[in-house]
C-alpha cells in the first residue's frame, strides 16, 4: 500500500524545479601492504550527517539495495574471503521498509583481502551502493575502480568525487613604465609564470618548433623605438621534450623590455604581443594580448594585461516568498467549494453544529475547531508529498523523463474523464465508513474525524484539483506543496467557520442544482488541456515530432470550442440537467472561452502567445516556423563548435542551458527573448549555444565516458547535464552564462529572469565587459 501511495503522489508532480546536487557518500580507496604479496583493498565511505549507506548483508531483497562488490576475474591475483565490514555500523528496525536493516553512519570501511600472483598487475571492478536519510533515498549508484600494482601503493584514490575542471591560465602578464629621463622610457612587460610552465623566447633557431614570443607596436610619429625588446629573468636554453629540440624559454619570471623615446608631450602607444606556454606534457594554444599605454598618465600604474577579474559564481538567489503558490492554492480551494461534492456539505455541517451545541458560543467554537481540522488535514497532505519527494532534484528528474510524462498524461486524462461523469474517482468506501464511525465519538476527536470525512467523501471532486495544485506547487521549491495546501485548506475551511458563526448567511448561498455538475464538466475540459502538456513533454524529449506546435494548439482550440459549446448548451452529457435559461455568468464564461480559442489561432501561424507561454511546444518545433532555434536565431547545439565560431567572428558566447520539457525556458524565449531590444542583442552581439540537458540523441561510442564524472553516459543531454553540474555547480534550467573567448565568465550567470529590463541589463553588462577585455 505504501508503494502504491508513493506512486500516486509522485504522479502529480511534473513541471520541474530548482535542483540540488546531492552526493552524501564520498568513497576513497587505499591499499594496505600485509606482506607475502597479500594486500588489503580498503574502501572508505565518508557519509554526511543524517545519511546512511546500507550493508552488504540484508535480510530481504524487498527492501533497499545492498552494497555489493564485483572484481574482474584474473589469473594474476585472487580474492581471499569476502569483503569485510567495519566502521560505525547500526542494525535497527526501519519503519519505511518495515524490516530490520543494517547500515553505516558517518563512516563505513569495507575491506577486501587479495593475494598477488604477479609482480605488476591491474585490478578492475566496481561496487554498487544505496544511500538514504530519514526522508528520502537516492538512486543506487555504481562506482568503477581500477588499481595498478605496485605504483598505487602509496596513493589514495577518490572514487566518486570528480575533480574540479580547471581552465589553465599559467602566465600572468603586467606592464609598467620606467622613466629614464630626457623623454625616454622603458616599457617593461613582466610574465609571472606558474611552477612547471615556461614561456618561449623571442629568439628560436627553428620555425618547426614552438611559437616564439613576439611584440608588435603600432607605428606613430609621436615616438620611436630604441633597439629591440630585451629579455631578462630566468632564461634557460635546454632540450624540450615536447618538441624534441633545443630551445630557449623563460621560467618563473621573465621581463621583456622595450626602450622608447617620445617626440610629443602626451603620447598613446598601442600594440600587441603573442606568446606560447608549455609544461613538460602539454602546450596551450598561442595567445594574443593587446596593450595600450598613455604617457605620462600611466607612469605610476601597473596594467594587468591578460588577467581578467575573476568572477566567482554565486549561488542562485533563494526562492522569493511563495505567495503565488499560496494564492493558487487559495483559488483552488474556492473552486472546490462550488463543486457538487462540497457545497451541499456546508449547510449540513452548520446545521449539525447548531443542533449539537447548547449555546451559540459553543457552536462557534466547534465550527472553528472543525475548520482548523480541515486545515491540518490538507497541510499534512502537502507535508507528506514534501517528505516523500525529499529534494527537488527528484522532481527535476521526473519532469524530463518521457515515461513519467506519459504516466502523468494518462492520470490527468482519467481526471478529465471522471469530471465528465463517465466514472468517479473515489477512495475505498471502507475508509469513509471507519472515519465516519470515529466522528460519532464526539469531542475534539469526533470533530476532527468529521473534517476527515469531508476530505474523503469530497475526493471525487477535490482530488483532481489537489493533484493539479500539487504539480504547480512542487515547481521551484520542495516546500511548495505545504504552502499550496495551506492556501487550499484555508479557502475550504473559512466558509464553514463563518456560516457556523452566522447561520443566517446560509440563505445567501446559491442553491444546489445542475450548475454544480456544469462546474465539474468545465474542470474536465481544463484537465484535458493540461493532460496534453504532459504528452507534449514526452514528444519533445524524444523528438518524435507527432505533436508539434500547430497540432498541439489545434487540439487546444478544439477543447476550448467544445467547452464554449457546452456552456452555450450545444453539447450535453448524460448526467446534465435540462437548461431552461442560460444564466449571465454561464454566457460570460462561454464567451471568454470562445475568445481564448480565437486568441490561440495566430499561434498556429508562428505568432507568440504570451498568455500561455511555456505550455505549447516552442515556435521552432513546428511544421512551418523558420529556424531550429527560438525566433530563428542562429545557434549551436555543440559547445566546442559554438566556441570556435565565436572566436572566429569575435563575439562573446551566450550559453543557454535549457531543456525540451522546461516550462520556464519556453517562458523566457516567448516573453523575454521575443522583445526587440533583447532579441537584437542575442542575435547580433552574441554567439548562442543552446545545450539541451534532456536531449535523448545517443552519443557516439568514443564519447560515452563523462570527462567530468568518469561514469558512462549514453545521451547528448546527459553530457551537457554533467558539464553544467561540474563547471557551474547547478543542474536546473534555464541557466544563462556569458563567456569570453577564453571561456571565462563575463558576469554572474542568471536563471529564470522574467523581467525584460533585468535580463537586458545582464546582456549589456556582459557585452561591455567583453569589449573592455578586448581593449586591454
Amino acid at each position: 500500500m505504501k508503494k502504491v501511495a508513493l506512486l500516486f503522489l509522485i504522479s502529480f508532480l511534473a513541471l520541474g524545479a530548482v535542483a540540488q546536487i546531492l552526493n552524501p557518500a564520498k568513497w576513497t580507496l587505499k591499499i594496505e601492504d600485509l606482506g607475502n604479496n597479500e594486500y588489503n583493498l580498503i574502501f572508505n565511505a565518508a557519509i554526511d550527517d543524517g545519511w546512511h549507506v546500507y550493508s552488504q548483508f540484508l535480510e530481504s531483497d524487498e527492501g533497499p539495495v545492498a552494497t555489493s562488490f564485483s572484481f574482474e576475474e584474473s589469473s594474476k591475483y585472487s580474492t581471499l574471503g569476502k569483503v569485510n565490514e567495519s566502521g560505525n555500523i547500526h542494525t535497527e528496525f526501519d519503519s519505511v521498509f518495515e524490516m530490520n536493516l543494517t547500515w553505516f553512519e558517518e563512516n563505513g570501511i569495507l575491506t577486501q583481502k587479495i593475494k598477488l600472483n604477479a609482480d605488476s598487475i591491474k585490478i578492475v571492478g566496481y561496487f554498487e551502493f544505496m544511500v538514504c536519510d530519514d526522508r528520502q533515498c537516492l538512486a543506487p549508484e555504481i562506482v568503477d575502480f581500477e588499481i595498478n600494482f605496485p605504483k598505487d601503493l602509496d596513493k589514495v584514490a577518490y572514487l566518486n568525487i570528480p575533480e574540479p575542471v580547471k581552465i589553465l591560465h599559467p602566465v600572468k602578464w603586467t606592464l609598467k613604465v620606467e622613466d629614464l629621463g630626457s623623454s625616454e622610457y622603458n616599457l617593461i612587460f613582466n610574465a609571472e609564470i606558474d611552477e612547471g610552465w615556461h614561456v618561449y623566447s623571442q629568439y628560436l633557431e627553428n620555425d618547426d618548433g614552438p611559437v616564439a614570443t613576439s611584440f608588435v607596436f603600432e607605428e606613430s610619429d609621436d615616438y620611436v623605438r630604441i633597439g629591440k625588446v630585451i629579455e631578462t629573468g630566468n632564461v634557460i636554453n635546454s632540450f624540450d621534450s615536447v618538441f624534441e629540440m633545443k630551445v630557449t624559454w623563460v621560467e618563473e619570471n621573465g621581463n621583456f623590455t622595450q626602450k622608447i623615446k617620445l617626440s610629443e608631450d602626451e603620447v598613446t602607444i598601442k600594440g600587441h604581443f603573442e606568446f606560447m606556454t608549455c609544461d613538460d606534457r602539454q602546450c596551450i594554444a598561442p595567445e594574443f594580448v593587446d596593450f595600450e599605454v598613455n604617457l605620462p598618465a600611466d607612469l605610476d600604474k601597473i596594467a594587468y594585461l591578460n588577467i581578467p577579474e575573476e568572477i566567482t559564481i554565486k549561488p542562485l538567489e533563494p526562492p522569493k516568498p511563495l505567495w503565488g503558490i499560496f494564492l493558487a492554492g487559495f483559488l483552488g480551494g474556492l473552486l472546490a467549494l462550488i463543486t457538487p461534492c462540497v457545497l451541499p456539505m456546508i449547510p449540513l455541517t452548520v446545521g449539525f453544529f447548531t443542533k449539537q451545541s447548547n449555546t451559540k458560543s459553543k457552536g462557534i467554537i466547534n465550527s472553528i475547531i472543525y475548520s482548523l481540522s480541515i486545515i491540518v488535514i490538507y497541510v499534512f497532505l502537502g507535508f507528506g508529498v514534501t517528505v516523500l519527494l525529499g529534494s527537488s532534484s527528484a522532481i527535476n528528474t521526473i519532469a524530463t523523463n518521457p515515461i513519467y510524462n506519459l504516466i502523468f498524461f494518462i492520470v490527468f486524462l482519467l481526471f478529465a474523464i471522471s469530471f465528465f461523469g463517465v466514472f468517479e474517482i473515489s477512495l475505498p468506501s471502507s475508509w469513509t465508513t471507519k472515519v465516519d464511525a470515529a466522528s460519532q465519538k464526539g469531542g475534539l476527536i469526533g470533530i476532527f474525524f468529521m473534517a476527515f470525512t469531508l476530505a474523503l467523501v469530497s475526493f471525487s471532486c477535490t482530488g483532481p484539483i489537489i493533484g493539479t495544485l500539487l504539480v504547480k506547487a512542487a515547481e521551484g521549491s520542495s516546500t511548495g506543496p505545504i504552502i499550496g495546501m495551506t492556501g487550499f485548506a484555508l479557502a475550504l475551511a473559512i466558509p464553514f467557520g463563518l456560516f457556523s458563526a452566522f447561520p443566517r448567511w446560509l440563505n445567501t448561498l446559491p442553491k444546489s442544482g445542475g450548475w454544480l455538475t456544469s462546474v465539474k464538466v468545465v474542470l474536465g475540459f481544463a484537465e484535458l488541456a493540461l493532460a496534453l502538456k504532459f504528452l507534449s513533454n514526452a514528444d519533445l524529449v524524444l523528438q518524435l515530432g507527432f505533436l508539434k506546435r500547430e497540432i498541439f494548439l489545434i487540439i487546444w482550440i478544439l477543447i476550448a470550442v467544445a467547452m464554449s459549446a457546452y456552456l452555450f448548451g450545444l453539447i450535453k452529457f448524460p448526467h446534465d440537467s435540462p437548461i431552461k435559461k442560460l444564466s449571465f455568468p454561464r454566457i460570460g464564461f462561454a464567451v471568454l472561452t470562445l475568445a481564448f480559442a480565437v486568441y490561440l489561432v495566430p499561434g498556429t501561424f508562428c505568432k507568440p502567445l504570451s498568455l500561455v507561454s511555456g505550455f505549447p511546444p516552442p515556435d521552432f518545433y513546428s511544421y512551418q516556423c523558420a529556424g531550429e532555434c527560438p525566433h530563428d536565431i542562429a545557434c549551436f547545439r555543440d559547445y566546442d563548435e559554438g566556441v570556435a565560431y565565436a572566436q572566429k567572428v569575435g563575439k562573446p558566447i551566450m550559453l543557454d542551458f535549457t531543456g525540451w520539457a522546461c516550462v520556464n525556458c519556453r517562458k523566457m524565449e516567448e516573453n523575454v527573448w521575443v522583445k526587440p531590444e533583447v532579441l537584437a542583442k542575442i542575435r547580433e552581439d552574441y554567439v548562442l549555444i543552446s545545450l539541451y540537458v534532456d536531449e535523448r540523441t545517443a552519443l557516439p561510442a568514443s564519447e560515452r565516458i563523462s570527462k567530468y564524472t568518469g561514469k558512462e553516459i549514453k545521451t547528448v543531454g546527459k553530457k551537457w547535464h554533467d558539464f553544467q553540474k561540474a563547471i557551474y555547480g547547478i543542474n536546473s534550467q534555464p541557466y544563462y552564462v556569458l563567456l569570453d573567448h577564453k571561456e571565462k565568465l563575463l558576469n554572474q550567470p542568471v536563471a529564470y529572469t522574467p523581467s525584460v529590463n533585468k535580463y537586458l541589463e545582464f546582456l549589456v553588462e556582459g557585452l561591455e565587459e567583453f569589449e573592455k577585455r578586448k581593449s586591454i
